[in-house]
């Protein structure tokens, strides 16, 4: 599995308790569709970091960086290239 189809199955079980894959798409916005709060997002970036062995700095919590299966996505493969 790449980085989203590992978020997007993260994501599906954890926070829309559903394994169908149409459920969420890679674009969707989790602020706005209400699929993930304040707290939620605390709960994806520790999956992040232990997933993908990064450390997500707190300036870089941002819904660029965090608000959609492409965005986490890019963000990703951005950490893990440097």
């Amino acid at each position: 599995m790449n980085v989203e189809e590992r978020v997007k199955s993260f994501i599906l079980e954890n926070f829309l308790f559903t394994d169908d894959p149409t459920a969420l798409g890679e674009e969707d916005s989790f602020l706005d569709k209400g699929i993930i709060d304040s707290t939620g997002v605390m709960e994806v970036i520790l999956f992040l970091e232990e997933e993908f062995d990064i450390k997500v700095m707190d300036d870089e919590i941002v819904p660029e960086n965090l608000d959609s299966v492409r965005n986490i996505g890019k963000f990703v493969a951005s950490k893990t290239a440097a």
